[in-house]
């Protein structure tokens, strides 16, 4: 009797009703990766064909299955509620976050970028674009951090509220059930107990709302996301952002080697900014570590984008246009310079660290004759010129305590041979002049992370100190 009952559930799954799908169609499975988002490229690029004018489209997705055990129900993509322009039609309003203290260094750089609307803000900038300069600046862009455009924003005085907004706004136009997402949260003075929470309200009415509209809702994924949603709370209100830059933009992609306390690249190009340093003049580095400062110094000389060669999250989003984001970044290449006039110098007295710079210079496809690194101890590198620029992040805090000395005899050292250049230094020991017996003309405050720094600029003035 034991043996008999098997057998008849065995048969009976053989024996199953006509109405299942037969077996060729229930082990089709759905193509994912670039190669289908490729493929699905190319059916909307033909579907263009006709000359009557309709809003973009969203690719057409076959019923899969979810990558989790349990087989998700069929998304279904419905017609929008309200016709759309089109996206490259539409102006959208865009915050650009940034460290603290560069806010004036990417007010001005957007400014050159050609950007309208600008406005500062705090660790950041607002400004307004349409789509192709939101790829623009992504690409451009050296001290953003992200590049978030602006979907929803209302008041709110509960949680609810955030469900509500989140589920009011389109997130089908830009993804959806077939795809993954990730839900970041910050605030500044706001009136709710647990950001978690908002978090986790925000995500439920975008979740909501696709599976209302397609049948299903998106997977999370919190460590490589197809979408990207940033909510922002104030006082009394709540942003809803939409990521397009994916990775953080101060990951340029070369960069696989580190010192002990890196400089993350767009802070880097922040203190080049800072500094007032013009790119035909010489540069020089005594404390040049992985080697950060001076590759970005290279790729600004060049007229290198700093997005030229990473991915971006608005290549996952609906309704992608690849070819017309090619042409952007061909015409960006066009105009890279093949050489850089004046020198890029740095030292260290690591020998290990002097061969992670000279990594990292390889992967940033920059040549030995671009940036020169060599071994060698500050408080005896000579200049490479009659003027200049040294900008440096020297060692400080616990790797400096108990070594009274250095300090008086690197800026003997400035005083002696480098009249005529800029130097500027940053450190988070504000005491660092004293240390050094000089009078800075100028101090900006910025931060390295969560640290709190200064950017001292000193001028190094023929004949105005002696040798001790």
């Amino acid at each position: 009797m034991t043996d008999s009952k098997p057998r008849k559930t065995l048969t009976l799954k053989k024996t199953a009703s006509p109405a299942a799908p037969p077996r060729e169609e229930s082990s089709e499975r759905k193509r994912s990766g670039a190669r289908a988002r490729n493929v699905a490229q190319i059916q909307r690029e033909r579907s263009k064909e006709l000359p009557t004018f309709t809003p973009p489209a969203a690719p057409q997705h076959a019923p899969s299955r979810d990558r989790s055990p349990n087989p998700r129900p069929a998304i279904r993509r419905a017609p929008r509620r309200q016709p759309s322009r089109g996206r490259a039609q539409e102006i959208f309003q865009v915050f650009a976050p940034c460290p603290l203290g560069l806010e004036d260094a990417l007010h001005a750089e957007l400014g050159a970028l050609g950007y309208q609307g600008l406005r500062k803000g705090r660790a950041g900038c607002h400004f307004s674009s349409d789509w192709t300069g939101v790829l623009r600046a992504n690409l451009y862009s050296r001290l953003a951090t992200r590049i978030l455009v602006r979907l929803a924003h209302a008041r709110v005085s509960s949680e609810d509220d955030i469900l509500a907004l989140a589920r009011e706004t389109e997130w089908e136009r830009w993804f959806g059930a077939e795809q993954t997402l990730r839900v970041d949260t910050s605030a500044v003075r706001s009136p709710m107990k647990s950001l978690q929470y908002c978090n986790l309200r925000a995500k439920d009415g975008i979740c909501d709302r696709l599976r209302e509209i397609e049948g299903a809702r998106p997977d999370i994924d919190t460590v490589r996301p197809d979408a990207r949603v940033h909510l922002f709370l104030d006082e009394t209100s709540a942003t809803l952002y939409l990521d397009t830059s994916g990775e953080s933009l101060f990951k340029r992609g070369w960069r696989l080697e580190k010192g002990e306390a890196p400089l993350r690249e767009n802070l880097a190009a922040g203190l080049l900014a800072l500094s007032d340093w013009d790119p035909s003049a010489p540069l020089l580095d005594p404390f040049c570590g992985s080697g950060t400062l001076l590759i970005e110094a290279a790729w600004v000389a060049l007229g290198v984008p700093p997005g030229i060669w990473r991915p971006f999250g608005f290549e996952r989003l609906r309704d992608f246009d690849a070819r017309h984001w090619r042409d952007i970044k061909d015409e960006a290449r066009q105009r890279i310079a093949s050489q850089i006039d004046a020198p890029l110098v740095g030292y260290d007295i690591d020998p290990g660290v002097i061969a992670a710079a000279e990594a990292n210079r390889e992967r940033a496809m920059l040549s030995p004759d671009t940036i020169r690194f060599e071994v060698a101890d500050a408080r005896e590198v000579e200049p490479v010129g009659s003027n200049g620029w040294v900008v440096t992040n020297p060692p400080y805090g616990e790797r400096m305590e108990g070594d009274d000395t250095f300090w008086p005899l690197w800026a003997e050292n400035l005083k002696r041979n480098y009249a005529g250049w800029s130097i500027n230094v940053i450190t988070s020991d504000l005491e660092l002049p004293s240390k050094m017996r000089l009078k800075p003309r100028r101090r900006h405050p910025v931060f390295n992370g969560a640290l709190e720094c200064r950017l001292f600029h000193f001028e190094m003035v023929e004949k105005s100190y002696r040798r001790s």
